[in-house]
Formats: C-alpha cells, sequence, structure tokens
C-alpha cells in the first residue's frame, strides 16, 4: 500500500489530513469513541484510550509500584520524576506489545489539579498545592512518558482534570468558583508547562462545574488549552461524565444535543458505557441529523484523535520503541528507581537527635497498624513484592512486632459472633472468635476474623461474611461505623450502602431501619496500644508506622471530614512513647495529618511508597542517606484552620501557603536534614529584564548532605491583594561537610505578573518587592528588597465599555456563573444584602446613567452605592425582571451626581439576581 498517510517522510498534517480523506462520514463517528472502531478496509486497526500510570502502570497486573505522586513530587526532583515516568512508559508499552487492545498508549497521567485543600479525597494523586510546582512535576513526569525521541510519542500523556476539581463530596454536580485571578495565577497555570513543552498531548476534563458550567463543555478548552500547544491536542473526556449533561447536571435536555455541544467545545473522545459504543455514536448521528454539529466539527475531533495516533507511530514502519518488552517489567533497573524514589521522598518532619539511629541499635520494635504492610490505592500497580517496613528493619538488626490493634470479640443476646473457616456468612456460636479491630480514621474500621486472618466483608446478596484479605475495590465493602445502642451495645452501619446489620436466620445481613440493627456487645479482649507499650519496652528504639488506608477515608468518590492522626493509632503512639523514649512515629499518608502529641523525639512522613517502601525507610532511619524530602502542602495544625471544602477562592479565604496567615504545624517546602546548612553572602540584581540572585549555602554540620534552597518572593505594595509568599525556584544541592557552595538562581520578570481584573491580562506593576530564600516558605534566612518597573494601573474606565461582572474586586455572598450554556460567565447573589465591588471606577466629568444585563428568579432591585456596600451614598436602583436562568435583560437608571474616581458597589436587595454586564455612559 503507498497511501501518502503511510509515508514517514511526509509532514505530520499531509498525512493526517490524508487518511482524513479517504474516511467515510460514519467511519469518523466511529473514532469519537474511547473504543475506536477499525477501519479494515483502510489497513487502520482498532485503539482504545486510556491506560493508567499515575505512579506506575496500574489496572494489568503486577507491575513495579512507584511512590505515590504527592511522594514523588517530594523528592523536589524533576529529572527523578522524568525517570519514574520513563520507567513506567517502559512497562506500558511492554504491555502494549503483549496485548495491544488490552494497554493502550495513551495514557492517563500526571493529574495536575493543585492541592488546594488536604482534605481532599485523592489528595495523593496531585503533586503540590504551588501550581508552579504542580507544573514542573507534572512536565517532568509527562516527559519520561512521552519519551526522548522529537517526533514519535512513546506514548500519550494525559493531564487530569481539567479544572477546578478538588472535591469528591457531590463532585458532579457541585460548581467550582473561580474569580478571574484564581483562574490565571492558580488553577490555569499547573497545566500550561506540560502542555506548552509538548511534554503532555491529551486532556482530560474533570466531573465537577465550574462558574455553573461542566468542566467538559468549558470554552477555556479551546480558548486556552489548544493555543498553549504546539500540536494537536486529544480531549478525553472522564468515565461516564458525559451522560451526566443530561444527568446528575440536568444541563441539556437530551443527549444528542448535549454532545453536539461538548464536540463545539473540544470533546474528541466519549469515555461512556466502557465498550459499548452504539449509544454514544447513536448520539452524535442524531445530533448530527439535526443540524446541532456539522462534519466539520466531526473533522475537528477527529484530526485531534489521528494526530496523537499518528505521533505514537501507528502508521510508521518501525518506531524507536519496537524492541520494548516484557523484560523491562519489574526489572533491577526499575526496583533500584523505586527504591531511590521511595529514599528520597521521606520528610523528616521532626528530630531531637535520635535520628539517624545510632550503630549501637540492636532490637527494634516495629508497631502499627502500617508496620508489615504495604498499601495500594485505586490507581496503583499490583505490588510485585512488598518490602515493608518490618521487613526493611528487619535486615538490620533484630525486630519485633506489634500490629498495636485492639483485638475482641462481639457477642449478641444468646451467643457469639463466630466467623466461617472458609469465609462463609458469619453466624452465632456458643464460643466467642476473636477479631482485630482496624481503625482507619473518619469513623471507618474495619474488623479481621483471627482465625482465618480474612476481614469482613458484606457480600453482593447483602450478607456479612469474611473472605477479604483488606479494605479493597471501587466500592469498598470492608468497613464500618459504630453506633452507640443502649447500655453499651453498638450497632455495625455498612460505610458503603449505609444500611445496617442485624441477626437474620442465624447470618447477618444488611437492613434499611437503624432501629432493626441487631445490637452487638463489644469486649476487649487484647488492649493494642497495652500491647504495643509492653513490647517497645524491650526494644532499644521503637518505630511506630501509622497513617492511612488508601481505600478508607478519603479517596475517589469521599472526601475527608478532618486530618486527625486515628485515634486508636494516636493512643498506640502516646502509649509507646511513655513505654520507650526512644520512639520515632512513622507516618505514611496521601495526605496531612495531624496529631495531638508533641513531645515525640522524631516523625517523618512519606507518601506510601510502593514495593521498596521498607528499604528506603531502613536506609534513612539507619543514615545511609540524608532525609531529601520536603513538604508540598502546608500541613495544618487542625482542619479548623481550612476554609470551606468548596471555597476554591484562595485569594479571599487566605488558603494555601501563599495566602495563609497562620502558623502551621509544619510549612509549605520543610523537611530536616541530620546536617546543618548556612546561608549567607545574598547578592540581588534587577537587569536586562530578570532577577538574578546569588548566595553561598554551606554544610555546617558533620555529615554529608542534601539541600533544597528556596526561592520565593513578595510583592509589598499593589492595586490588589498579592501572596503573603510565592514560590519562584529551587535549588537542589549536595555538600560534604563543610563544603560550601554558590547558587545562582535568574527569573524572569514577567513571572512577576498577576491577573488585571480592569483589562484582562497579565500586569506587571511597578512596585517594590522581596526576595526571600531558605529552606521552607517559614524559613527563611535570606531576603533583600528589590524594585520592579512595571506599570502603574490606572483607574478602571467606566465609559470604555461593559464591564463583565466577574471581573470585579471584591464580593461577598455570590457564585460564579454561566452566562450562557456556551459562552460568559455572570454573578449570582446568594443571599439578600450580598455585593460586588469595583474599586476606582473613573467616571469622569459625570456619568448620565448605569445599565446592566441581568435576570432573577424573583426579580428584585440591585442597589449601586459608592464607596460603602452598607453606608455609601446611593446613586441609583435597578429594578430586576423575574426571568428565566439566562435571560438576561438590559435595565437602564439614571444616576445621581457621580463624579471622580470612586468604588462602586453593586448591592443585591435579592438573592437569585444574576448580573452579566456593568456599563455606564457619559452625561452629555
Amino acid at each position: 500500500m503507498n497511501e501518502p498517510f503511510r509515508d514517514a517522510t511526509l509532514p505530520l498534517a499531509v498525512r493526517v489530513a490524508d487518511l482524513q480523506s479517504r474516511l467515510t462520514l460514519q467511519e469518523k463517528i466511529g473514532l469519537l469513541h474511547q473504543y475506536q472502531a477499525p477501519v479494515e478496509r483502510l489497513g487502520v486497526g482498532a485503539f482504545r484510550t486510556g491506560t493508567e500510570a499515575l505512579h506506575g502502570l496500574a489496572w494489568l497486573g503486577p507491575a513495579t509500584v512507584f511512590p505515590q505522586a504527592i511522594g514523588l513530587a517530594s523528592t523536589w526532583d524533576p529529572e527523578l520524576v522524568r525517570r519514574v515516568g520513563e520507567a513506567t512508559s517502559d512497562e506500558a508499552l511492554a504491555f502494549h506489545h503483549k496485548d495491544p487492545a488490552g494497554a493502550g498508549r495513551n495514557v492517563w497521567a500526571p493529574v495536575v489539579n493543585p492541592l488546594r485543600d488536604p482534605r481532599w479525597g485523592r489528595n495523593e494523586e496531585g503533586y503540590s498545592e504551588d501550581p508552579w510546582l504542580t507544573g514542573v512535576m507534572a512536565t517532568a513526569y509527562a516527559s519520561g512518558l512521552r519519551g526522548s525521541d522529537p517526533t514519535v510519542l512513546k506514548t500519550a500523556p494525559t493531564l487530569k482534570h481539567f479544572l477546578g476539581y478538588n472535591n469528591e463530596t457531590d463532585r458532579c454536580v457541585t460548581s467550582s468558583n473561580l474569580p478571574p485571578r484564581v483562574l490565571h495565577e492558580y488553577e490555569l497555570p499547573a497545566y500550561r508547562p506540560a502542555l506548552e513543552s509538548g511534554a503532555a498531548v491529551a486532556v482530560m476534563p474533570s466531573y465537577n462545574l465550574v462558574n455553573g458550567r461542566p468542566a467538559h463543555l468549558s470554552p477555556l478548552i479551546g480558548e486556552v488549552l489548544r493555543r498553549w500547544a504546539p500540536d494537536d491536542v486529544l480531549v478525553v473526556s472522564d468515565a461516564y461524565a458525559p451522560a451526566n449533561f443530561t444527568g446528575l447536571q440536568a444541563y441539556y435536555d437530551d443527549l444528542p444535543e448535549a454532545y453536539a455541544h461538548a464536540i463545539k467545545a473540544g470533546l474528541d473522545s466519549f469515555t461512556q458505557d466502557d465498550d459499548r459504543t452504539e449509544a454514544t455514536l447513536g448520539h452524535i448521528r442524531e445530533a448530527l441529523e439535526r443540524g446541532l454539529i456539522g462534519e466539520a466539527d466531526i473533522d475537528a475531533a477527529v484530526r485531534h484523535t489521528l494526530s496523537i495516533r499518528f505521533r505514537l507511530g501507528e502508521f510508521d514502519p518501525a518506531t524507536p520503541y519496537d524492541d520494548v518488552t516484557e523484560a523491562v517489567v519489574n526489572c533491577l533497573e526499575h526496583q533500584e528507581l523505586a527504591r531511590e524514589a521511595a529514599r528520597r521522598s521521606i520528610v523528616l518532619l521532626r528530630n531531637d537527635g535520635i535520628l539517624p539511629l545510632a550503630p549501637s541499635v540492636r532490637r527494634i520494635a516495629v508497631i502499627g497498624q502500617l508496620g508489615d504492610t504495604l498499601m495500594e490505592d485505586w490507581y496503583s500497580g499490583t505490588l510485585p513484592y512488598a518490602v515493608t517496613a518490618r521487613a526493611g528493619l528487619a535486615e538490620r538488626c533484630e525486630t519485633v512486632f506489634c500490629e498495636g490493634v485492639d483485638r475482641l470479640t462481639l457477642s449478641v443476646d444468646g451467643g457469639h459472633v463466630v466467623a466461617d473457616p472458609d469465609g462463609g456468612p458469619l453466624g452465632v456460636g456458643a464460643e466467642p472468635d476473636l477479631f482485630d479491630l482496624f481503625d482507619w480514621g473518619g469513623g471507618a474500621y474495619a474488623l479481621r476474623a483471627v482465625a482465618t486472618g480474612r476481614y469482613l466483608s458484606v457480600d453482593e446478596a447483602g450478607v456479612l461474611v469474611n473472605d477479604q484479605p483488606g479494605p479493597n475495590g471501587w466500592e469498598v465493602r470492608q468497613t464500618f461505623r459504630m453506633e452507640d445502642r443502649p447500655r453499651g451495645t453498638l450497632a455495625l452501619r455498612h460505610i458503603s450502602t449505609g444500611r445496617y446489620l442485624a441477626l437474620d436466620g442465624g447470618a447477618f445481613r444488611l437492613v434499611d431501619d437503624a432501629d432493626a440493627a441487631t445490637w452487638l456487645t463489644m469486649e476487649r479482649v487484647v488492649s493494642g496500644a497495652e500491647a504495643a507499650a509492653a513490647l517497645a519496652a524491650t526494644a532499644d528504639v521503637a518505630v511506630v508506622v501509622v497513617g492511612d488506608h488508601p481505600l478508607v477515608n478519603g479517596r475517589e468518590t469521599e472526601d475527608r471530614l478532618d486530618l486527625a492522626l486515628p485515634a486508636a493509632q494516636e493512643a498506640v503512639v502516646r502509649a509507646v512513647r511513655a513505654a520507650n523514649p526512644a520512639t520515632v512515629m512513622v507516618i505514611s499518608s496521601g495526605y496531612p495529618v495531624t496529631w495531638a502529641d508533641e513531645d515525640i523525639p522524631a516523625v517523618l512522613w512519606s507518601s506510601h511508597g510502593g514495593q521498596e517502601y521498607g528499604h528506603a525507610l531502613a536506609e534513612v532511619l539507619f543514615g545511609d542517606a540524608d532525609p531529601e524530602g520536603r513538604l508540598t502542602q502546608t500541613w495544618y495544625r487542625s482542619a479548623c484552620e481550612l476554609p470551606d471544602l468548596l471555597d476554591y477562592d484562595i485569594i479571599a479565604a487566605d488558603a494555601t501557603y501563599q495566602y495563609y496567615r497562620g502558623t502551621p504545624l509544619h510549612p509549605f517546602g520543610h523537611g530536616l536534614s541530620y546536617t546543618t546548612f548556612d546561608y549567607t553572602d545574598l547578592a540581588v540584581s534587577v537587569e536586562d529584564g530578570r532577577l538574578t540572585a546569588s548566595a553561598t549555602v554551606a554544610n555546617t554540620g558533620s555529615r554529608a548532605g542534601a539541600e533544597v534552597v528556596q526561592i520565593y518572593t513578595r510583592q509589598r505594595r499593589s492595586r490588589v491583594k498579592q501572596a503573603l509568599r510565592r514560590l519562584r525556584g529551587f535549588v537542589r544541592i549536595r555538600l560534604a561537610p563543610g563544603e560550601s557552595t554558590r547558587i545562582t538562581w535568574s527569573l524572569d520578570l514577567r513571572e512577576l505578573a498577576f491577573w488585571d481584573v480592569t483589562r484582562n491580562r497579565f500586569v506587571v506593576e511597578d512596585a517594590p518587592h522581596k526576595i526571600m530564600i531558605g529552606r521552607s516558605a517559614h524559613d527563611i534566612r535570606l531576603c533583600a528588597p528589590f524594585h520592579v518597573d512595571g506599570e502603574e494601573i490606572p483607574p478602571r474606565a467606566a465609559f470604555a465599555g461593559p464591564i463583565a461582572a466577574v471581573d470585579h474586586d471584591e464580593y461577598d455572598s455570590v457564585a460564579f456563573v454561566d452566562a450562557s450554556r456556551v459562552a460568559g460567565d455572570a454573578v449570582r447573589s446568594g443571599a439578600e444584602g450580598a455585593w460586588i465591588l469595583f474599586r476606582s471606577l473613573d467616571f469622569g466629568a459625570r456619568a448620565a446613567s448605569c445599565a446592566v444585563t441581568a435576570t432573577g428568579v424573583e426579580g428584585g432591585v440591585v442597589t449601586l452605592r459608592l464607596d460603602d456596600p452598607l453606608y455609601g451614598p446611593v446613586v441609583g436602583d435597578l429594578p430586576i425582571p423575574r426571568g428565566g436562568r439566562y435571560d438576561l435583560t438590559e435595565v437602564r437608571t439614571a444616576l445621581a451626581d457621580v463624579r471622580g474616581v470612586h468604588d462602586l458597589y453593586l448591592v443585591f436587595e435579592n438573592a437569585g439576581i444574576t448580573v452579566a454586564t456593568v456599563g455606564f455612559d457619559e452625561a452629555g
């Protein structure tokens, strides 16, 4: 065959266009689903999007498991993260060569949602609360995934999840309020680097709505994302999200209309109904028949899809990656890389000198629910082997182990709860069986039958059985809440279903009625805390490994209510600390945690570290390696310090390390070393549009160590509220004892710009700034002022044309909503007395009138006040007519004597008023 599309010497656009011209309309429609149909007459095979590869290849069987994404970012080493991405792509390709249909080359990673709130159930999937650092790490990982060849992709990385997605609670129906500054300064910058560099070639929108519009329908896909990328970008839907347009979100009346708008907005591939494509493609065909879209819209989506397939080398005679085989999967090189990544991700949070462990340590008590197990999260691969904390330390010295969980019996009137030896239904017997109780926080508990070693679970028929290795699966059926009942009894409520356990016919079954639940008596036979303390007292050192289960108390579909270490685990730590002063707490979790005991000699944290975790931990504890990890999130003292989970406006809410005014438990960037560092001789210059800084860093301790020198800036005067600190760069160094080095760092001054709502563009203000260099956001060792010669932002011109209501300066009690289903944002009052402020509005000699485009659920009034929302003089009232959600109508009012520069408040006298634009006419 000599078709031009198979000629690898031709330009990509020519090849894509040639193949596209040969496809019939129906064949092109067949390419718009996750499972793309083959075109056999042209020799075009089937193609599937979506292979999970977040921190190693997932869902396809045993493969190398690296630390979770938050752990990879904690290395602050983009090159290491790139190597992990490269190893992951090797293994993805090996699985693809073995089973092309089962392992596709469009990989759904990395996750670039900034980690705004640590209560987010998917916190471990992201990199950092800082968008710049997130972009750096995402670009590194995606670069490894895409491969080093300049033209042929190894895999096709997909950025997840666009946009403003940081809550699982009601995630398909909640809307993320993103004011313009938050959108442009915080959310979008996380996506730009990987797309702009070509490291990522695809994007997945998120389940939520953004400013009232489903993210999958966002005009920003075409207006922003695609303009950043040098080549075509493939946009794939999240799983089952398209059905939400008419289902949960009820945004459109029928799916043909919804799918037509999705394609016009930029969606190229529908991930809907698994491999059953008929319904989705039928809706697209109907949309064409009804004239809701044209063939040109289909062609645009098909071009994006085919571009990726061509760049993957599908139509080339050979690619640079054809010789990758199964031998790379969990190969020795990848095992060593997993160990390095795990070791360098560990963060030393506190140390009174107990670490590194002395050579004299001969016996270690390893204690805790996570002391001898490794966890897989939803996007983990299957562990090919597991080096636990206990196993890793046992290779270094004598270890003794205690899980530190309560062992108990359960009884009911007339007998005891007993486990089935074969894992079947639990029943009631004369002699009690023993059960171990695991506290995973948030009121979530799991029970394990001692006799079988299997966990209690509820099967599909609603019967309590004991046949599971632990909490697992998409629908976790192995966790329960304990609800108090009279006389010291309790009822077990199944978390997944919300139903209760009741004894029925000799077995325990789920029932809906809480009053029908069986009352159980729980008797503790062995105290986990006491057993742990007794064992700890026999050892030189106690290492207590605590943390979360990635599938319990926070995961996809479930947020956390707080950040507290599970109560039973904290009780074990306290008891062990009292029994053995040489106690080290090791936290393994996908999010920051809080605890009450401030008197623990040493605390380390890492994410769930993958298959080599135990070796990595032992190397750090014994001082074979300096702890190199640094936090990429603020560790708050309590969840009470956080704004509402659904408050995405980090500027107004003083959220993240950038705006937070409190004193955290551990600040962003924190991480101790086994040595000490001194910072001196800061020199700063501003020249030719660049800020340059240099400083000397010296290792003043007695050990070699690694340091992450962090550079922050702060704008000290501005028209708008500025961040207290913002990470601008970092330099990783390794120094021998007594060694020093001169680090130099440079920044383009354009990076100091912020989004100016008065002119809808980035602006660098003429203003004083401060550079701050140190070990964390709160451990600043050197600082110096510098001045930037930038713009002076003038008062906003009142008569330059209509002003978008969302481009206000401040607000109270308003939500950001869609002005129409296709494009545009507006504001809607959430309460009587809500307001928006336009600061420094220049009315010139005199303003004659004001006009707004608005509508109201029940109608209402918008009052115009100068300089104060409560007491400022009223200069006009706008009667808002009652109308439908999108029935925006122009309403005009004459203004009182308004001249010169004033702050103008639009005060909503009623809830449910939507305003899209505000305009003014000058007096003649």
